[in-house]
């Protein structure tokens, strides 16, 4: 039997996308626990292992709650977020607020009455308990998400983008027919294939949240009192770490910074996330940007109040032509 959700009115109307620095903190954690890894972001997980190895990261209390074998973990570490694009501290702000009620009825869905160190201690004392949980998280945030968090949310922005657009010429079919292969809207319920739970709706409707750095699959939680989280893998994953250096016929072509940007450009990014990745000032991006953009191998788009640019289907063909053998082209 698929798992199935039950959206009326009022909970359709409610439904609105996210983005969460925590959502990526807690994923890039399972991945590096071996529970969720996948190929297109071993280079993550690869600088991630390196960054821990110079200097080791004391997660006594997260790490029991998201380590090991089981099937689920506490949903009280990604509430649901508030706004499209909140802070770490709007999202750390969010799991301080779970109730004791709610830490303890979570950690005994996922753990039963065998608890782990880290897990015991916070049922015993919720709140405190929470303080050091927000505390370990921020740090894991900061070494490993901090440094690649521009890319990472240009990438979930410009998903988000995607699916507005999907919504406006498709509607609520057209939106969630196309999250996931997994994913089908029939006759008012979103149905998941692979699945056989009862998913019981929080308050609201459904925040729909792309995840960068998460498995494969759709994550949907069984049981909230905030909002009813839809984590969903990310568009343009592959692209996050594929950025490589240009031919050397792309930079006789283009000029070499202009060769490098494009090839940042396969995963979209802002003006000021591209000037940190290529070392560069802000105002030299854009006069790039320009150029690229009179020449259709550079798009742009508003994303809130961020401005994303993308490399073209143009662009992509020009560099992969310039970069193939003599042969091939």
């Amino acid at each position: 039997m698929p798992l199935t959700v039950e959206l009326g009115v009022s909970e359709l109307a409610a439904t609105r996308f996210s983005i969460s620095p925590l959502s990526e903190t807690i994923a890039g954690l399972q991945q590096l626990a071996g529970r969720v890894r996948r190929a297109v972001n071993l280079r993550w997980v690869r600088w991630a292992e390196d960054e821990l190895a110079r200097a080791p990261l004391d997660l006594p209390m997260v790490w029991p709650l998201i380590a090991g074998d089981r099937a689920s973990w506490p949903s009280f570490l990604v509430p649901a977020p508030p706004g499209v694009v909140p802070s770490l501290e709007d999202d750390l702000a969010a799991v301080r607020r779970t109730t004791a009620g709610q830490v303890r009825a979570s950690l005994r869905r996922v753990f039963g009455d065998d608890l782990p160190d880290g897990a015991g201690a916070l049922a015993a004392r919720p709140r405190a308990g929470l303080g050091v949980l927000t505390e370990e998280l921020r740090a894991a945030y900061v070494r490993l998400i901090a440094p690649h968090w521009p890319r990472i949310r240009a990438v979930l922005e410009a998903d988000i983008a995607y699916r507005a657009r999907q919504l406006a010429t498709g509607g609520a079919a057209a939106l969630f027919g196309g999250l996931h292969p997994d994913l089908h809207w029939r006759e008012g319920r979103l149905v998941m294939d692979g699945a056989d739970r009862v998913v019981e709706l929080g308050p609201g409707g459904l925040v729909l949240m792309p995840v960068a750095l998460g498995p494969a699959h759709v994550m949907i939680k069984g049981h909230t009192t905030t909002q009813t989280t839809v984590r969903y893998p990310v568009r343009g994953a592959g692209t996050l770490w594929a950025a490589r250096p240009p031919s050397g016929s792309a930079v006789r072509l283009l000029g070499r910074a202009r060769a490098e940007l494009l090839e940042a450009l396969r995963s979209p990014a802002t003006t000021t996330g591209l000037a940190g990745t290529l070392a560069v000032t802000p105002s030299a991006v854009s006069q790039h940007l320009r150029v690229l953009r009179e020449n259709g191998l550079v798009a742009r788009e508003r994303s809130g109040r961020s401005v994303l640019y993308a490399i073209t289907p143009l662009g992509e063909a020009l560099i992969d032509v310039a970069g193939a053998p003599e042969d091939q082209r």
